[in-house]
């Protein structure tokens, strides 16, 4: 890519897409083109098509995507599976008509089978049965990475897919119904902290582990694929190293300044026990992360502070 290259970032308003944003700025490029929801449907195939054909973008990174946690999966697995088919097929087959470059599509560790060997190894996908919780955007993002890599063994185009771990950081979604581990606990230390709560009750038995990376470090090693890597494989980003439910939970009581208990609610679901990947292929590519978990984490949780005003006062 060249400084003055045409790059569309699909989902640029959420945490990964704008992690990409912030992160390509750094890196000097300057020429973008970013649609919000409302500007742009991404599962509208008509009005997907139209916009490459207007725009006519050079390089293309498909961050958009239906996302929630466990409760929110295990509710809607429709809407999860289907709104992200949408978009995925529709964007990847618009870059390849209208010439694209290259193409990255961010997919997630939850592809892995629910029983497979740890670390995740690349090889591992398509080996077992799915994570149940998850299982409708899991299939979804197993179905996006495999069009890239058709699309690359077929036609040639230059299409490389990315599978990051847990990710958090600025832009998360901290809704309590529907947000991921980190969000979610910051919320509710938060809130138990200004309400001055005795308790906080977390999800499960605070025994499963989670490899958690900050989005930023995500989009660095992005970026740095998009300049480095071609392949038809995809590349798992990793930390390297992953923490218990109950260890998260416990360093971002300290970073709140929470002082009451941590309960556990037995009764709800924690989804996988252990989900860690192996990133040895994106470290022999070059490329590492720098921030510890505590670093990200206290600069999400100053970034929510900061942004999030309306649930600060709730």
């Amino acid at each position: 890519m060249k400084n003055q290259d045409k790059i569309y970032i699909s989902g640029h308003k959420g945490m990964v897409g704008s992690a990409l944003h912030r992160k390509l700025q750094e890196h000097g490029y300057q020429n973008f083109v970013l649609k919000t929801h409302k500007e742009l449907d991404l599962t509208d195939q008509r009005s997907v098509e139209e916009f490459f054909r207007h725009e006519q973008p050079e390089y293309v990174f498909l961050a958009a995507a239906k996302v929630g946690g466990i409760g929110a999966n295990m509710a809607a697995p429709v809407e999860f599976l289907l709104e992200n088919l949408q978009i995925q097929c529709n964007v990847i087959s618009s870059a390849y008509r209208h010439k694209v470059k290259k193409l990255m599509f961010l997919g997630s560790s939850c592809i892995y089978p629910k029983d497979a060997l740890q670390p995740l190894k690349e090889e591992y996908l398509m080996t077992g049965p799915l994570e149940p919780t998850n299982e409708g955007y899991a299939v979804a993002k197993i179905a996006g990475l495999k069009l890239c890599e058709y699309y690359r063994r077929q036609y040639g185009a230059d299409f490389i897919s990315v599978m990051p771990c847990n990710l958090y950081g600025y832009h998360d979604n901290f809704d309590l119904e529907n947000s991921h581990i980190v969000p979610g606990l910051i919320r509710k230390f938060h809130e138990a902290k200004l309400k001055k709560q005795g308790s906080v009750t977390i999800w499960g038995s605070g025994k499963a582990y989670r490899e958690l990376l900050f989005a930023d470090e995500m989009a660095d090693a992005c970026v740095y694929l998009m300049e480095n890597y071609s392949g038809e494989d995809f590349v798992n980003i990793g930390y390297g190293k992953d923490y218990t439910v109950m260890e998260i939970a416990e360093t971002i009581k300290k970073i709140v300044g929470y002082e009451g208990k941590i309960l556990m609610d037995f009764d709800k679901p924690e989804g996988m026990q252990r989900k860690i990947v192996d990133s040895e292929k994106l470290r022999r590519l070059g490329w590492m992360p720098r921030y510890t978990l505590e670093e990200g984490l206290r600069l999400t949780y100053k970034w929510y502070i900061e942004n999030c005003s309306v649930l600060v006062s709730e």
